[in-house]
């Protein structure tokens, strides 16, 4: 008998909740999930999780990653409707802890990286080597926003940063009226954004079994990529864009100067024409999530080990966008 290959099926059924055909993906797929994962679709009324070499682990939860960013920035969206953030104002404005940042820093440039800060902290330079699966973990709030303050520059270019990403959950921490902290920012997270979806995403880390290796702590940077949830979350949450729940802060994009050819930027995600999707790299693990705001398609990937040191890298963005495209 003649084994089904795994990757074909998984494809094909995919493709059947698409709508297309994918089996033509079987490299990328490969590629992108050596170690296993989970892809996961949904279109309309259909959703479908297809696991791949992770037995039992198809419902996660798995570590976001950079694709906590865009529930921060859904937060920062959030609390711009209730009327206690400005997306546009100096974060200064909002006093306590906040107080000296440089009045450039704003929550939109904060969500689209257009702030003028360094993609981490200065002394990351040095924990990335000594913390290795914990680069944040010895920085407090206060040395956050110490490291806005010392380094931020003019705005306007884009500069991928999750210092800026982090900065802007501990702002929204703050306007919700929450301690400046990844905590707060957790409680807030929950109260506005992921408690009135019934999404069950945390910052608390599962326990996972196997060689995966621990998960990756962000520390008071918990909101550019702390973050754990199951596909099914994921997708409700890309669906939550495309259906009105969580407003229209990822419909108007950028193209800010520093950005690659043919990509434009929006409060939380990356864009290219109808498409938004967004993509992170752990020590141990990688993730995508994207939505079509065209067909209303909505894919995500979760997949066990870091970005590889040999073949084919950014395989999982590809794969991601390809999906949809």
């Amino acid at each position: 008998m003649f084994r089904r290959d795994p990757a074909r099926a998984a494809l094909t059924d995919l493709g059947g909740v698409l709508g297309r055909d994918l089996t033509h993906l079987r490299p990328l797929l490969r590629a992108a999930l050596p170690g296993g994962g989970v892809i996961a679709v949904a279109r309309g009324g259909r959703q479908l999780s297809a696991p791949l070499r992770l037995p039992g682990a198809a419902d996660g939860p798995f570590e976001l990653a950079s694709v906590s960013k865009p529930f921060t920035a859904a937060l920062a969206a959030e609390l711009v409707r209730a009327g206690q953030l400005d997306w546009d104002a100096p974060l200064s404005a909002l006093g306590g802890p906040l107080r000296g940042l440089p009045r450039s820093v704003t929550a939109w440039r904060l969500a689209t990286h257009t702030a003028g800060l360094p993609t981490h902290p200065a002394r990351a330079a040095v924990t990335v080597l000594t913390r290795y699966h914990d680069p944040y973990g010895g920085m407090d709030a206060r040395a956050v926003l110490d490291s806005v303050r010392r380094w931020a520059g003019p705005p306007g270019r884009f500069r991928y940063s999750n210092l800026g990403a982090g900065t802007l959950a501990l702002a929204g921490a703050v306007a919700a009226g929450e301690p400046c902290s990844a905590a707060g920012y957790g409680r807030a997270l929950r109260r506005f954004v992921t408690g009135p979806l019934n999404l069950h995403v945390t910052l608390d880390p599962p326990r996972l079994s196997g060689p995966a290796g621990p998960p990756t702590g962000f520390g008071p940077l918990a909101g550019a990529g702390g973050l754990f949830a199951s596909p099914g979350d994921l997708l409700a949450f890309g669906r939550a864009h495309l259906h009105g729940p969580l407003g229209d802060h990822w419909v108007a994009a950028q193209r800010p100067p520093g950005l690659p050819a043919g990509l434009e930027v929006t409060a939380g995600w990356l864009a290219r024409g109808p498409l938004r999707w967004h993509d992170g790299v752990a020590r141990h693990a990688r993730a995508g999530l994207a939505f079509h705001a065209g067909t209303g398609a909505v894919a995500a990937i979760l997949a066990r080990g870091g970005e590889p040191l040999l073949g084919r890298r950014a395989a999982l963005s590809a794969l991601l966008l390809r999906l949809l495209e």
